[in-house]
């Protein structure tokens, strides 16, 4: 009897055990995570290890509300068709609660465009393309990092201070290059009504012949260049442009060049004096930014990118999310996400009712090169809420 009751009560154990685990993964909130991976890992890299950290710092805390946090994190290899694949696997086979992420702005629209068809709820870490939550915007879809035109304004006014007049643009030829340029047009002719802009250049995304570039930029003759180059192009361009000299004697306004991701590859070859939005690392000394540094370095072993503050941020938008709402439906979700408040390394945001966007800001500064290598200096944390269209203006903007 001795024998029985004892296997009898290891069964019972057994299957108690089992049972417990089956709740607890049931009951867990999981997150259907869609990025580039492969294609950029410079930016991506850094970011996931931000949201992996933070997924961490969450489940060791205890979860949310006693939940555990997961991600499924897919590759989608730089193509928009096979992004909503992955999204129709998530949701339909995965039953993931919601999917975040992308990075590419063609990416991250064809899974706006998918939330929309199939009121799944949607947060766009990093794509910045306007029409995000603008004319592609939906009831489904919010969007983490401040958009083309919050960065370009914030440029532009640092590029009214440099007194040029005659501009020249270079941009990738797709849907995040052209809002950059059109926002930045935008944005300076309202302070500088009589500024011109007389040569625009339109290369291949992650394809552009830096020579032919250069030298049509440096034949218009322009006072100033406003660039939205990034990653290996941004490379090409800036050491053909030392070579031939384009940019001695001129203003360079630059989207994204000060993030460590773009400004660390080109060490000394780093411009210098380029107005830039970036990230000035461990120069910040903020409590809760230091926190986040020093839990991501002894983490990782290296200090964080940009890539990390947006990942890091995506997960504590999402902790706040889940702490929020009643339920985990699509409809509740949206609810709750609408004027929430965040508070993450990078100060505290809102995700906009009337928008979706996040008032979450970034860096901007000046490059510089400081023992070899490409940083910020004379740089200040530009508000996304000062930086943000009025709600008439969004009205004109999005379809719902």
């Amino acid at each position: 009897m001795k024998i029985t009751r004892t296997i009898v009560a290891a069964a019972l154990a057994t299957a108690a055990g089992l049972a417990s685990m089956t709740v607890t993964a049931a009951d867990a909130i999981t997150i259907g995570e869609i990025n580039s991976y492969s294609r950029l890992p410079a930016f991506l890299d850094p970011y996931r290890k931000g949201w992996e950290l933070a997924v961490e710092e969450i489940n060791n805390a205890g979860g949310i509300k006693g939940r555990k946090l997961e991600v499924i994190a897919r590759d989608d290899g730089g193509k928009p068709g096979d992004a909503v694949k992955i999204a129709e696997e998530l949701v339909n086979r995965d039953q993931v609660t919601m999917i975040a992420g992308t990075f590419l702005s063609n990416i991250g629209l064809a899974v706006t465009d998918f939330a929309k068809q199939n009121k799944t709820f949607f947060l766009a870490a990093e794509p910045l393309s306007d029409a995000i939550v603008w004319s592609s915007g939906n009831r489904y879809t919010f969007r983490l990092r401040p958009s083309t035109t919050m960065q370009a304004a914030m440029l532009a006014k640092e590029a009214q201070k440099t007194g040029a007049k005659k501009w020249a643009t270079v941009a990738p030829n797709y849907a995040y290059g052209k809002d950059a340029v059109a926002a930045f047009k935008s944005e300076l002719l309202k302070l500088v009504p009589d500024a011109e802009f007389i040569e625009e250049q339109w290369p291949t995304v992650f394809k552009i012949d830096a020579g032919s570039t250069v030298r049509a930029l440096e034949a218009s003759k322009p006072e100033a260049i406003f660039n939205v180059t990034f990653g290996g192009d941004l490379a090409k361009f800036v050491r053909e442009g030392n070579l031939r000299g384009l940019f001695e004697g001129r203003t360079v306004v630059s989207l994204l060049s000060g993030e460590p991701e773009y400004l660390e590859p080109l060490k000394d070859e780093a411009p210098e004096g380029w107005i830039v939005t970036g990230y000035p690392q461990g120069a910040i000394e903020e409590a809760a930014h230091q926190k986040f540094y020093a839990a991501y370095e002894a983490k990782w072993g290296e200090a964080p990118k940009l890539g990390s503050i947006v990942g890091y941020n995506l997960i504590a938008s999402i902790e706040a999310l889940f702490q929020k709402a009643p339920a985990d439906d699509a409809e509740t979700l949206v609810d709750t996400m609408e004027n929430l408040n965040v508070s993450s390394p990078s100060g505290d945001f809102i995700f906009r009712k009337q928008d979706h966007q996040a008032t979450m800001g970034t860096w901007v500064g000046r490059t510089a090169v400081v023992d070899g290598k490409g940083v910020m200096v004379d740089w200040f944390y530009a508000d996304g809420s000062d930086y943000q269209p009025s709600d008439e203006e969004v009205m004109k903007l999005r379809p719902e």
